[in-house]
């Protein structure tokens, strides 16, 4: 297939341009709250952990509000002349999905597109189900050392033909689920959504015809690698850094550091011409592009945080890793407005080591912790492109982390709540990190009531995890502290990462508060539980307190608006001991009223830059670095 649907240099209508763009953002947002509304798992109807997509004949990403999966595999396994209206197809299988699928909870449904009898585009949504089978509830079990612990592998099929569901599938899928009501419920309601998608896009073909519509696909997509050449590539110097970070455990070996890197090369920009140069020679009209190499990375683990990325030249990681990119607009309401579409991929040009690795894992190496790893590579490339720009780069943070409990409620029936939980982003040149943020757009935690009123526990706190964002010049964002007590009998789970090494600080900012989880807190029976834990006992009337990551800091500390600092405390983010021990503020008056004592402050503040090594690595790592590593810090950290 080539990289247009129609001749370069078609001139296109800026109005309807603008109509295409927009009505295109409609479609999706309509097919998301249509599954929003519909679907009946927690997972999907209250956390909103989905996706949908709009894809043209060409499999291009054309809507920007999120990522999704791809339409590669369809493609792939069922030619487009076989496709009829009212066909759905479906998979989770991750060693067939072309990279678009990470771990086997992620259902895709894809519908085609239909103008004239023939196939114009897709729609497509993806989601995180409860349970697809495999050896533990919610069918990530983190000790898994092969796929086929991890739950049912379904390749590409055709769930749906010309209207008319498969009933035998889909009885198979919710055999194998140990919450078969909600599956069929969730995928009746993306099923129906994507229908609903493709309908109301043929209806935008018909209205304005497949030649306009598809010179209008081109623009969009050519108009955002322009803008990210524009806007973004031309922040970046020309030359080659390299940057690198880690995942602390894999669930079957003892912790250690499992590295993801990147070397990142910013091409020269295309020279201009000379007088004397021949017009009819080639040239690189494309203008720079950046280079992932990721070169360095670690075997790939025998635990299940190993993710396939080597798939279609890494099509779906590009498109995964772009958002990072915006961090290099002029303005954060800037940032906002930039679309991250398939314009992107012809700026990024992936380089992936040979197979056997976290990020080109072989069959069947487990990958149902896979977020450890691609959520770890937005950080390395954040990273990297801090080194290249001089740390004009948010500092790091860690977003996903599943947590939950399961057994038997008082009436004997079977429960299962899982959630994902946010954590605080890293602080930023000009301004503090967000608080309790999530990766996934418009995901969000389960609210208090409609857990208690579901599942045999009560919520008895849910809040803002003081002191959990790493100090700088401007402060990390700060994780969740959520408290519940058990009702019944069960069993509490995880799959997180950053319980031993920390959200790294950037140019002098300091590492923000691991993740931590803690069994009867301030008891004399209080234990930490594991970060990655299938089935911890809790019996009736355990208190569970979940504390998950704050962001790093931007900045020295020290630099920080001693205002600030008191408004922190005042707000309960920073104690009074975090700001004398991490500012070097010094506090008076009431508990309610902290007030500044100005004289102490500075003598502090003296004393501990005396105290400090003139020379510091650009990046802090936190404690835990140390302990799984031997050193303070890692070559790559010193510029």
């Amino acid at each position: 297939m080539g990289r247009t649907l129609k001749d370069r240099g078609e001139v296109v209508d800026p109005v309807l341009l603008e109509i295409i763009a927009g009505s295109l953002a409609s479609i999706e947002k309509e097919v998301e709250t249509a599954i929003g509304r519909t679907a009946r798992s927690p997972m999907i109807r209250d956390a909103h952990d989905f996706r949908a997509g709009i894809h043209d004949r060409l499999l291009r990403k054309l809507t920007g509000r999120s990522y999704s999966s791809l339409v590669h595999p369809i493609v792939r396994d069922f030619p487009v002349g076989t496709m009829r209206p009212g066909d759905v197809f479906f998979h989770n299988d991750v060693y067939l999905s072309e990279g678009g699928i990470g771990h086997l909870p992620d259902l895709c449904v894809t519908v085609p597109v239909f103008h004239d009898q023939q196939v114009v585009a897709f729609v497509q949504a993806f989601g995180h189900h409860d349970d697809i089978g495999g050896s533990v509830p919610g069918s990530m079990p983190s000790r898994a050392t092969s796929v086929f612990e991890e739950g049912l592998m379904v390749p590409p099929i055709r769930l749906w033909d010309q209207g008319v569901p498969n009933r035998a599938v889909l009885t198979i899928m919710t055999r194998n689920s140990r919450m078969p009501e909600s599956l069929a419920a969730d995928l009746d309601a993306e099923c129906a959504a994507c229908l609903m998608g493709a309908r109301r896009l043929g209806e935008l073909f018909g209205r304005y015809g497949r030649d306009a519509v598809e010179a209008c696909f081109d623009a969009i997509v050519a108009g955002t690698t322009a803008t990210f050449r524009r806007e973004i590539l031309a922040k970046i110097p020309a030359g080659t850094w390299t940057w690198e970070d880690y995942a602390e455990h894999d669930g079957v070996d003892p912790p250690r550091l499992h590295t993801q890197r990147i070397t990142l090369t910013r091409t020269p920009d295309a020279a201009p011409a000379s007088p004397g140069d021949d017009p009819r020679a080639p040239r690189d009209a494309g203008g720079p592009k950046l280079i992932l190499d990721f070169t360095g990375t670690s075997p790939q683990a025998r635990g299940p945080i190993n993710h396939c990325a080597n798939y279609a030249d890494g099509n779906f990681l590009a498109k995964w890793l772009a958002p990072i990119l915006r961090n290099l607009a002029d303005s954060p309401e800037r940032m906002a407005e930039l679309d991250v579409n398939e314009g992107v991929v012809d700026l990024i040009e992936m380089r992936f080591p040979p197979p056997g690795t976290l990020l080109t894992p072989v069959f069947p190496a487990p990958t149902n912790a896979r977020t450890f790893v691609i959520l770890r590579l937005l950080g390395v490339l954040a990273g990297v492109l801090a080194k290249a720009v001089g740390g004009r780069m948010p500092a790091d943070q860690e977003t996903i982390r599943y947590t939950g409990v399961y057994g038997t409620d008082a009436a004997g029936e079977p429960y299962l709540m899982r959630e994902v939980l946010g954590g605080g982003s890293g602080g930023r040149y000009f301004a503090d990190g967000e608080d309790t943020i999530h990766v996934v757009p418009d995901s969000r935690n389960l609210p208090a009531e409609f857990s208690e009123a579901r599942f045999p526990f009560i919520v008895e706190r849910l809040g803002l995890a003081v002191d959990s964002g790493g100090a700088g010049q401007y402060r990390g964002g700060l994780g969740y502290e959520k408290v519940i007590r058990m009702l019944t009998d069960g069993y509490f789970m995880s799959i997180a990462d950053r319980s031993i090494l920390s959200c790294w600080g950037v140019r002098g900012g300091k590492a923000g508060r691991p993740f931590e989880v803690m069994i009867d807190p301030d008891s004399q029976d209080q234990r930490a539980a594991d970060a990655l834990a299938d089935s911890e006992f809790v019996p009736a009337g355990t208190l569970i307190r979940i504390r998950t990551t704050g962001g790093g800091g931007w900045g020295d500390p020290l630099d920080r608006e001693i205002d600030l600092v008191v408004r922190d405390v005042a707000w309960g983010k920073v104690s009074r001991a975090g700001a004398a021990s991490d500012y070097g503020v010094v506090l008076s008056g009431p508990p309610d009223e902290p007030a500044a004592d100005l004289g102490g402050t500075a003598l502090l503040r003296t004393r501990m830059r005396d105290e400090r090594p003139d020379e510091q690595p650009f990046f802090d790592r936190g404690p835990g670095y140390a302990r799984l590593a031997g050193v303070a810090s890692a070559e790559v950290d010193w510029l």
